[in-house]
Formats: C-alpha cells, sequence, structure tokens
C-alpha cells in the first residue's frame, strides 16, 4: 500500500517520487513505468471522439488515484485519490488516513483545521469541505442525514449537524480556490530536470511557402553560482529549411536521438527489388522528443529539408514518444473566381480539423533561403 504525503495545491507522493501538478504527461508516465513493480494496473482514459474536449486521465486503479491531465496543453491538473482504502495519506507527516486511522470528518478538522462551513450537494448527497488546492468529499447515505446549517456560524466545523463517523469519500488537490474551474499550473521548476520545452511553434511563411520555424523555449537557468535563484528563462530560435546541422546543434542542442531512414520506398519499381543492393548515404532525422519536433537533413548536403510537428494524440501508435508540440502554421486559403481574395487563417495544434481527423502529425517542406545555399557552397580561390 502506497505511503503518500499531501501537498495542498501542489502534489502527492512520497520520497522516491512526486506527482506535482503542472507536470507533464510524459514525466507522470515515466514515474509510473520505473515504480512499475510498486505501482500496477494503470488505464489510460481519453475520448476517441473528441480527445480535446476531455481531461485525458492515468487511473492508478490498484492504488484508488486518478491523475487528471489538460487535454490541450497535456499538464497535470487535478490529483484526485477515490479510494482512500486503497492508499495512506498524511499531511505535514502525520497520517489523516491509514488501515489503523479512519478519515472522518472529525479527523480531517484536526489535521487541517476547517475555518469556513462546507458546501452540501443534495444531487448527490455529498458534503465538500473546501480548502485552498484541496477538496474532501464526504458522502451522506440518506436525505436524513444531510446537514443542517446554524445561521450564525462561528463555531467551526463540529457546530454543523453532520453525522459523526462520515468519512472521505474523495480527496482533490488542485490549483486555486475553486475545483469546477482550476486550470493546470504552469510547469514547476522541479519538472525541468535540465531540459528545454517549446513553450510554443510558429511556422514562419511568406507568399511562396514556408520558411522555417520559430521556436518559444523554455528552461529552468540560475544566476552565477546561486541556486537559489533559480527561474525560468524563455529564449526565442528560428530554424530555416536550408540551415546546416551546426546551425540546428547551435539553436536547439543536441537531439534525443538521430534516427537514419534505411527504408527505399521506390525500391519495388527496380528490376530486382528482392536483392539487397548496397545503399548510399541516407536522409536523418534530428529527434527532439521533448519539443515535439522532428529536423530531416539531406544526406549529401547536411541541410534542413523538413520538419515533423506532433500533436501526440492519445490512441496513436507513437503516443507519448513526443510531447505535443504547440505549433501555429499561418495559411493562405485561395478563393476560386476573378474576382476573389485569398483569406489568411492559421491551423493549430487545437483546429478541428486536428482533431476531427486524429492527425498525428504536420510535416512542412520549403525550399532552403538563398542565404542557406551560399553559406552552404564552398568559395572558389
Amino acid at each position: 500500500m502506497l505511503d503518500l504525503e499531501v501537498v495542498p495545491e501542489r502534489s502527492l507522493g512520497n520520497e522516491q517520487w512526486e506527482f506535482a501538478l503542472g507536470m507533464p504527461l510524459a514525466q507522470a508516465i515515466s514515474i509510473l513505468q520505473k515504480h512499475c513493480r510498486i505501482i500496477k494496473n494503470v488505464q489510460v482514459l481519453y475520448s476517441e471522439q473528441m480527445p480535446l474536449s476531455h481531461d485525458l486521465i492515468l487511473n492508478l486503479t490498484q492504488d484508488g488515484i486518478k491523475l487528471l491531465f489538460d487535454a490541450c496543453n497535456q499538464r497535470l491538473k487535478v490529483i484526485e485519490v477515490y479510494d482512500l482504502s486503497k492508499v495512506k495519506l498524511k499531511y505535514c507527516g502525520v497520517h489523516f488516513n491509514s488501515q489503523a486511522i479512519a478519515p472522518t470528518i472529525e479527523q480531517i478538522d484536526q489535521s487541517f483545521g476547517a475555518t469556513h462551513p462546507g458546501v452540501y450537494n443534495a444531487a448527490e448527497q455529498l458534503f465538500h469541505l473546501n480548502f485552498r488546492g484541496l477538496s474532501f468529499s464526504f458522502q451522506l447515505d440518506s436525505w436524513s442525514e444531510a446537514p443542517k446549517y446554524e445561521p450564525n456560524f462561528a463555531h467551526g466545523l463540529a457546530s454543523l449537524q453532520i453525522p459523526h463517523g462520515a468519512t472521505v469519500k474523495r480527496m482533490y488537490i488542485y490549483s486555486g480556490n475553486n475545483l469546477q474551474e482550476t486550470k493546470a499550473p504552469v510547469m514547476p521548476l522541479a519538472c525541468y530536470l535540465g531540459n528545454v520545452y517549446a513553450e510554443s511553434v510558429e511556422v514562419l511563411r511568406d507568399g511562396a511557402g514556408p520558411l522555417g520555424l520559430k521556436l518559444r523555449l523554455l528552461t529552468a537557468g540560475c544566476g552565477p553560482g546561486v541556486m537559489a535563484d533559480t527561474k525560468v528563462r524563455a529564449v526565442e530560435r528560428n530554424i530555416y529549411f536550408g540551415d546546416s546541422c551546426q546551425d540546428v546543434l547551435s539553436a536547439l542542442g543536441s537531439p534525443h536521438k538521430v534516427f537514419y531512414k534505411s527504408e527505399d520506398k521506390m525500391k519495388i519499381h527496380s528490376p530486382s527489388p528482392h536483392k539487397q543492393v548496397p545503399s548510399k548515404c541516407n536522409d536523418y532525422f534530428f529527434n527532439y522528443y521533448i519539443l515535439g519536433v522532428d529536423i530531416l537533413f539531406d544526406s549529401t548536403t547536411h541541410l534542413v529539408k523538413k520538419f515533423v510537428l506532433h500533436t501526440n494524440y492519445p490512441g496513436h501508435y507513437n503516443f507519448n514518444i513526443y510531447h505535443r508540440c504547440d505549433f501555429k502554421i499561418p495559411l493562405i486559403i485561395k478563393k476560386d473566381g476573378a474576382d476573389a481574395q485569398s483569406e489568411d487563417c492559421i491551423l493549430t495544434t487545437y483546429s478541428k480539423v486536428m482533431q476531427n481527423n486524429h492527425i498525428a502529425s504536420v510535416t512542412l517542406y520549403g525550399a532552403p533561403r538563398p542565404s542557406s545555399l551560399a553559406r552552404a557552397e564552398p568559395s572558389a580561390h
């Protein structure tokens, strides 16, 4: 049985690991994979028809915990403990729920010190006791047990006429004061782990077509020799078609993986497709999993020739390999007719056409900039 520390408006975890609000989906899955011998029987729940309209959920069925991730940014929004009999919980190092301690309303009052009355939901027959970033729901078995409020409430939680021994049915950890209106917070510093994340990716283009990418990157930096000054830094980097691999490395750093294309899709049309023909150098990708971006280089010139932007839609075969790329692609729609004018629009990761067709990635092709070609060609002396 897991023994976890509750930190309101922040996290649920222990000394080995922690599920923190704002944590990326991939990090939470990495924790589950690393501790798979302890945390078992995990379900991934999502909407196939409307993947951007419903939260993506990791359900820890053995431990009675649900991790709810925002459908769009895929960061942890709510931590729900829906079966307290399967887990031990403590606050400030003191247990308020265990095999020996029942999470009664008196125990919650003693551990957290309620300073205001709760809210009774007659339809659900649940009594909700809310703190900032933390809520408890108590199950009332019958209408006759509904709490009756005194007009002049001033004597603490015990003055409410609530059945003695009423126990917690669910617990929620979230950001802010209202569970119904909560949003996933920004990613906490502890989740950066030395990595660089893409806040947004904008496609640069002119009248002829795409030119490259403009990436707004976030990283956790610190002042010179002072760890206490650690804070999130934002930088912008531009990558263009025709840039060399050295240009990309200087702008984005080393990729997580370099993948060489091995298959030749035109080989079937050769006179002897079954024979192994020694191949020349193959084009290769720089895979930036956390940025959600792949960059293809030409094997001969070593210049950028293609970008691939990943949406990380659940259900796709490469789900959770890449983080979601929050991209914006300006489009020019040309209308038919002599007097028709072109119309500008923007395609994003969250556009209806992306969601309705479950598009897992967008591939961009373009011509190198003249400056890139000039830089790549050796000058004659």
